[in-house]
């Protein structure tokens, strides 16, 4: 088992889903238009975070609709 936490960060312009089992995750919205995360729109500048809470997420779905969408999460 690995006992350092792996932080990934991407920009996706596309919908898609972190898998189940993130100890953390933000999703920020840097581009013109709506996103959607985990069902909830996110306007353009605005941000999402999932904090760690001691125990892994379950899979979390967005979708940018053609916008910039900015994650950061930990495995």
């Amino acid at each position: 088992m690995n006992t350092q936490a792996n932080p990934i960060e991407t920009e996706v312009e596309e919908q898609g889903q972190l898998e189940a089992g993130f100890l953390f995750a933000s999703f920020k919205n840097t581009g013109m238009g709506n996103v959607i995360v985990n069902g909830v729109i996110l306007s353009a500048g605005e941000a999402k975070s999932y904090p760690f809470v001691g125990k892994a997420y379950q899979a979390i779905s967005y979708d940018s609709q053609l916008s910039t969408l900015r994650i950061l999460y930990i495995l």
